[in-house]
């Protein structure tokens, strides 16, 4: 059985162009991600997904340098630029990561994906509610789950951001992660505005190297030390994440959902 990580990654950005080739320390934030990714318990493959445009060269040359996968897919349709990743390397299970968390987990994201199989689950995430810093978000499901909705869903939404036709079905049981909360949610850990970009340079400032292996929960013990590392782009925290993730907290049926 073939265990993905399937990477989306773009050269556009409106707030941030390029960002996922952007300096961290002594690597680019997608080197950052990349090399976390391949810690994963029981990953097989690592995929970076890109739009097909020439403007996205640079990302391919960089993540085959790190040894991974590339494929190429529509911009706009992610959902099937993951389909897409997906068949280019046989995938069984798909683990959804995002290119703009260079401080991915990866013991926290083979959590998840021991949850999928624990819970006998179609679909596992730790983020439904938002509870662990932004920036550690993953989902993992079969392939055959994620071909489904390919053919499935229908709205942009659903299209541009992959999962959430996966995550709604009724008929599927989904699982998550439960995080520590306390406050650790409103932490940014996302690359997206140059704000964000500081705060990671002046983590590795404070950290050197030893943040390139560290684990969330030492990243976050730093973080609470250092409070004006968490004031660097607090402003950008995502509000409508967090409102979200108690929405689910509160509203999730007991049934569909485990911790």
């Amino acid at each position: 059985m073939t265990f993905a990580v399937i990477v989306q990654a773009r050269m556009g950005s409106s707030r941030l162009p390029g960002k996922v080739l952007e300096p961290i320390g002594a690597k680019t934030a997608l080197a950052r991600c990349l090399e976390r990714c391949r810690d994963i318990p029981g990953v097989d493959a690592i995929v970076v997904a890109i739009p097909h445009s020439s403007a996205n060269d640079p990302i391919e040359t960089e993540a085959l340098r790190l040894g991974c996968h590339v494929s190429r897919g529509p911009e706009d349709d992610v959902l099937a630029r993951y389909a897409i990743a997906a068949r280019s390397v046989h995938a069984d299970v798909v683990m959804r990561v995002t290119s703009d968390c260079p401080l991915i987990d990866p013991d926290l994201c083979g959590d998840v994906r021991d949850l999928l199989d624990s819970q006998n689950a179609e679909y596992a995430c730790n983020n439904m509610p938002a509870r662990f810093p932004h920036g550690l978000d993953c989902d993992v499901f079969s392939a055959e789950r994620l071909y489904d909705a390919e053919w499935l869903a229908t709205s942009p939404y659903e299209r541009e951001h992959v999962t959430p036709w996966l995550r709604t079905r009724e008929e599927f049981r989904t699982a998550c992660l439960r995080g520590p909360g306390q406050g650790l949610e409103r932490m940014r850990w996302t690359l997206d505005h140059p704000d964000d970009l500081k705060f990671f340079q002046e983590l590795f400032d404070v950290m050197g190297e030893k943040a390139a292996r560290a684990n969330w929960s030492d990243i976050a013990a730093v973080c609470l030390r250092r409070p004006d590392l968490v004031a660097i782009n607090a402003a950008h925290v995502d509000e409508a994440r967090l409102a979200a993730g108690l929405a689910a907290d509160v509203e999730t049926p007991p049934a569909r959902f485990a911790a």
